[in-house]
């Protein structure tokens, strides 16, 4: 058995999505300076790093993190590599390719997970995304959770078909997956994220066993 963190590592160096607030980490109380313990304040975007989104996000429908269901972010997974020539994942790459059938959770690795093992701290544009076709043909299919190695399932500029097609059939969306380590195949998926209420986000952590 193998386990793979396939969560990045949260600190003030962290890419964000333009415009949102970076990471703030550090220590508040030391030790080595006479108090009784250490402590460390943290504040940041719920969707910072690894982190699920809730339909909440897109839909405004009171469908918040703390109700997504635990079914869906534990089970068995199927991890798909894509050439670095992919520049969208489409249905119809998705149609002949070697996902399994019957497989409720699908996790994407493409050229991004090399942005995480570079160390990049730049927000990345041109990221791989899921077309808004990927985004129907995984809804068809059954899918529970679908997962990216960057911080949207979305293209940047154009957030909306992608993720309101996942987040209206209740598929949970799973952004920031460091997937640089881990081959092509069935794993079993541990992904917990923060039990926020009212959020339309939380940061996880993410494991994959197999």
């Amino acid at each position: 058995m193998k386990i793979y963190d396939i969560s990045v590592t949260i600190s003030p160096n962290l890419p964000v999505w333009p415009g949102d607030p970076a990471v703030d980490l550090h220590q508040t109380d030391f030790m080595d300076k006479g108090a009784p313990c250490n402590l460390t304040f943290l504040a940041l975007n719920v969707h910072a790093g690894t982190h699920v989104d809730a339909p909440h996000h897109f839909m405004n429908d009171g469908r918040t993190v703390e109700n997504l269901p635990l079914d869906a972010l534990a089970g068995p997974a199927f991890v798909l590599h894509l050439p670095d020539s992919v520049n969208i994942v489409t249905a119809a790459i998705l149609e002949t390719s070697d996902i399994p059938p019957g497989a409720e959770r699908l996790l994407f690795r493409t050229r991004n997970s090399a942005i995480w093992q570079r160390g990049e701290q730049v927000f990345q544009k041109g990221f791989v995304a899921i077309a808004p076709d990927a985004a129907e043909w995984v809804v068809r299919r059954g899918v529970k959770l679908v997962g990216i190695d960057y911080l949207s399932v979305a293209a940047f500029g154009d957030p909306l078909p992608t993720h309101e097609t996942l987040l209206k059939a209740g598929v949970v969306a799973v952004e920031g997956l460091d997937l640089s380590r881990v081959p092509q195949g069935r794993y079993q998926l541990y992904c917990l994220p923060l039990k926020l209420r009212g959020a339309d986000g939380a940061p996880a952590r993410a494991i994959l066993v197999g």
